[in-house]
């Protein structure tokens, strides 16, 4: 037998059979291995499959067996069984079988059926050698509002691309708002117990970071349309989690104020006073104890929170040299605390001796752009500056609302660690007050209608992508009841000096000491108008510089 003819490089090589037989064996041997290894890594990776897998073929054997009434008495017991867990604990049942079956409807009929399709049409597919690399689906997790799909990005990609077809996601799958997030949106678990040192080492490799996973949150009914109840006032303020509000995923929103300043911004009537009040309600237990003071200045005259002035230890409304008295005297105890705390405590613990000053401030670009007094006003900005850059950390906290959050009008805005966007008029104001990029991340503040009052975009911790809340809807009868009952304990209050307007002098005093290191603000004298003339024209024209008194040379 004439030994076959093997092509290498364009050459026929004579080769012998053996060698054939023996090479064409090993590669057959190879692609098996790689076969039977490929089918163990699906059967690994699909573990969750096993049970339905065994179910179904239990099935098939008791049915060649007994024929179909065993499957009706099964049918019939775990529908009863069902039935009762329902009713004993719907919770639980609608959160282990109700909603795992709902995710594992979705992911195959609305995600797995039609992810190919929207792939291409939204631009997330990467051409690579002839063919074609598809974001990887891995799992579809169902609440009671949202879809959280998870995908692996292919190579050449970044969380930014679906940032951007966020929009086109959300209308292909069928709703109309996607959340994208470029990091685990759940934190490990707090493990204890004698079994926590294991628990916490197959939580770090749960949790460990996944550069390559987007987390796709797609919102199927808004649970945001609905107006929020007032919460339960807390036992114990945590000033690490206020509860102020609702999530978009039905979680609730906990505001952190300890060791920050909080911005608010939004156009009127959007539900600025819903943050305020909200916040204040969280706050109302430990205003009664002592443990917080709340300072107001509503520089609108009171309209928006005269109403809970029990509330608050110290208020004013109707006068522009008190409101600058009051932030004065906030640094003037923010220095005190330095001295006290220096070389101790980085950050304040508040106490009833020592309490968490909060100053609210309703309409913040009013004192810093709009007074008309250019001198308090410059008092109000120095004094704003010094809590706003050093007072957090010492327990002297900012909370501010303004309409307009550009930097002419708030000076002061980039010292405001927390923000938080209301509907807003432009889209600029979204990238001011959340920073930039922040609506092309999700943000669209000025998209919010004006029925969605209390509606705002917030930055949660450990996350760069902004996240959807509502805050809670405080009525006037709520509020009363609140400064009835969680008032504020009695605080010596400075009282207005009434100084006399002085007479017009030459020389303008600003400020004075009034003997009780108080500053007694006094205008300042209109000054006397210069002679458009010099004088040598005004002698020349003058009818008595003449020496006969008649008409000029």
């Amino acid at each position: 037998m004439r030994a076959p003819l093997v092509n290498f490089r364009r050459l026929q090589v004579a080769a012998p059979w053996p060698l054939v037989w023996t090479v064409t064996f090993f590669i057959l041997l190879a692609r098996l291995v790689v076969l039977l290894v490929g089918i163990a890594v699906t059967a690994v990776r699909h573990w969750r499959a096993w049970p339905a897998v065994a179910l179904v073929l239990l099935a098939v054997d008791v049915h060649r067996s007994h024929g179909w009434w065993p499957h009706v008495l099964v049918l019939i017991v775990v529908a009863a069984s069902a039935g009762m867990w329902w009713w004993r604990s719907r919770e639980s049942f609608e959160r282990l079988v109700v909603l795992r079956g709902l995710s594992w409807w979705r992911r195959l009929w609305v995600y797995r059926r039609q992810w190919h399709e929207v792939m291409s049409l939204c631009g997330l597919v990467k051409k690579y050698d002839g063919g074609e690399k598809l974001p990887e689906l891995l799992s579809v997790r169902c609440s009671y509002a949202t879809d959280e799909v998870v995908l692996r990005m292919p190579r050449g990609q970044n969380p930014e691309a679906y940032h951007k077809a966020a929009r086109d996601l959300a209308y292909s799958f069928g709703t109309r708002h996607c959340r994208v997030f470029s990091g685990r949106r759940q934190a490990p678990p707090a493990r204890s117990g004698s079994l926590a040192w294991i628990l916490r080492r197959v939580d770090a490799i749960r949790f460990r970071d996944r550069p390559r996973q987007v987390w796709l949150v797609l919102i199927r009914r808004d649970p945001l349309t609905r107006i929020v109840k007032p919460l339960p006032v807390p036992a114990r303020p945590d000033f690490t989690a206020l509860p102020l509000g609702t999530r978009e995923d039905l979680a609730v929103y906990c505001l952190r104020l300890l060791a920050t300043h909080v911005l608010i911004g939004g156009a009127t009537r959007m539900g600025k006073g819903s943050v305020i009040w909200s916040l204040l309600r969280a706050l109302a237990a430990g205003i009664r104890s002592g443990l917080v003071r709340v300072w107001a200045i509503d520089p609108k005259g009171g309209m928006e929170l005269s109403i809970g002035r029990p509330l608050f230890s110290r208020y004013v409304d109707d006068d522009w040299t008190r409101m600058a008295d009051m932030l004065d005297d906030a640094v003037t105890r923010m220095r005190a605390r330095q001295r006290v705390l220096r070389g101790k405590v980085r950050v304040h613990t508040p106490t009833v001796d020592e309490p968490l000053i909060v100053i609210v401030i309703d309409e913040l670009a009013t004192l810093l752009a709009f007074l008309p007094d250019s001198d308090i006003r410059s008092r109000i900005a120095q004094s704003l500056g010094m809590l706003l850059s050093q007072g957090a950390g010492l327990g002297v906290l900012v909370v501010a609302a303004t309409q307009d959050p550009r930097k002419e009008v708030v000076s002061v805005r980039d010292f405001f660690p927390t923000r938080i966007a209301l509907g807003l008029t432009e889209r600029g104001h979204v990238d001011l007050l959340l920073g930039d990029g922040a609506r092309d991340r999700g943000a669209l503040a000025d998209q919010i209608p004006l029925s969605a009052k209390g509606v705002a975009y917030v930055l949660l911790d450990g996350q760069p992508e902004p996240a959807r809340v509502r805050f809670s809807y405080i009525s006037d009868d709520v509020i009363r009841e609140m400064a009835a009952t969680f008032p504020a304990p009695a605080e010596v209050q400075p009282e207005p000096v009434n100084t006399p307007t002085p007479t017009p002098a030459p020389a303008a005093v600003k400020a004075r000491s009034n003997g009780n290191g108080r500053h007694t603000y006094r205008p300042t004298a209109p000054k006397q108008a210069a002679p458009l003339l010099p004088s040598s024209l005004l002698h020349a024209l003058d009818l008595d510089a003449t020496p006969n008194g008649g008409d000029p040379r």
